[in-house]
């Protein structure tokens, strides 16, 4: 960058939203760049930035299932209503997939967010298809079913009633109490032996869960779904995810602890995971919300990764290296035990997949008679 009026880019911090950037497309060839011309005007552009909308745009999916083969995910199989968040979770491993289709990971995820309204019925015809062997598919895995824009679109529901009525195992992870809505067909497919859910539960903090995902449910309503859902036989566990080195690492225990008391039975956690786009973007949301411990919340993850932001190996992704790691790792291993949350109970059985049955078509009329 030339010497002379050259300043950092303002934040783009919007009431609302989780992110303060708004990143390139990492596939484009050309990029822009503000530029402070030593007038102030690029302060006074971004000084007041109106609140961003969200924009919804249609996708037509040509297929429903997403299959993966890494060695350190649970599923083979997924189902993704939607591309993007309203969640607007800072840390999102899955904001670069929106690079993909030529948006931004940074605001754009969260703003900008492309729904599959014809998920459903190509569901049913992968299941139908002769051959398929069914194994317990993963609703949600790249981001949540239950996003505000759920309340009104409802493909989540449709999806599962495909499910049910084709007795498909499922898993659930959300951080929407918006759940409880699908409480009737979540507990038939329970008493099945069809369904598990998991909220994730990333803090018990309400400011610090408001600025890192500052759409999802509260804490507190997170953990009432967890109750709910409980009461109802639907097997739930907890999910522990990121922890940041630093920042919400110290709550790993209490999270468990009234998790367990809500009515949990499993329970999991991740490391803090910074991909791409997401190094920059978390280190510009550090320096934005929490400058006091940006540097040292930073060196932690480096000594968690090899020295590093990031480290994509298989087997060490999801929960680091090194002595601070380690640590975080035994501590986790410590609480499961001590609040119960090893999978006692419903929540340990395998789903059952002998159930899975693709359901006959009603005899055709004859058009004549």
């Amino acid at each position: 960058m030339p010497d002379g009026g050259a300043s950092a880019m303002p934040s783009l911090a919007r009431k609302g939203r989780g992110a303060v950037t708004n990143p390139p497309v990492r596939y484009e060839s050309r990029r822009t760049e503000a530029w402070d011309d030593g007038w102030g005007t690029l302060a006074a552009e971004f000084g007041e930035l109106p609140p961003l909308p969200t924009e919804l745009i249609r996708e037509k999916a040509k297929t429903a299932l997403s299959w993966n083969d890494s060695p350190d995910i649970g599923f083979d199989r997924s189902l993704n209503p939607y591309r993007g968040c309203e969640h607007g979770c800072v840390y999102c491993y899955a904001r670069p997939a929106h690079a993909y289709v030529g948006m931004s990971p940074g605001l754009d995820f969260e703003t900008r967010l492309m729904f599959k309204p014809d998920l459903p019925d190509l569901l049913e015809k992968e299941l139908a298809k002769p051959g398929y062997q069914p194994k317990p598919v993963a609703l949600g895995a790249n981001t949540d079913p239950y996003q505000p824009i759920e309340r009104t679109l409802g493909i989540t529901r449709r999806v599962l009633e495909v499910l049910e009525r084709f007795g498909h195992p499922v898993t659930i992870v959300t951080k929407s109490a918006a759940v409880l809505r699908d409480l009737d067909i979540l507990t038939r497919m329970a008493e099945r032996n069809l369904a598990h859910v998991c909220l994730s539960v990333t803090t018990l903090d309400l400011k610090l869960a408001r600025l890192m995902e500052p759409r999802a449910a509260s804490p507190l309503k997170r953990l009432e779904a967890v109750s709910a859902l409980a009461r109802a036989g639907v097997p739930t566990g907890v999910l522990a995810a990121p922890m940041i080195p630093g920042l919400n690492d110290a709550e790993l225990e209490r999270i468990l602890e009234v998790s367990a008391r809500a009515g949990a039975t499993r329970a999991g956690y991740v490391l803090l995971r910074l991909p791409l786009e997401i190094r920059g973007m978390f280190e510009a949301w550090l320096n934005q919300h929490h400058p006091d411990r940006a540097a040292r919340v930073l060196a932690l993850v480096r000594e968690t990764r090899g020295g590093q932001l990031y480290d994509s190996r298989f087997g060490t992704r999801q929960t680091g290296t090194g002595p601070y790691a380690e640590l975080l790792a035994q501590r986790f291993k410590v609480a499961l035990r001590r609040f119960g949350l090893d999978g006692r109970g419903n929540m340990g059985r395998a789903l059952d997949c002998s159930q899975f049955r693709a359901p006959q078509e009603a005899p055709r009329q004859l058009a004549l008679l």
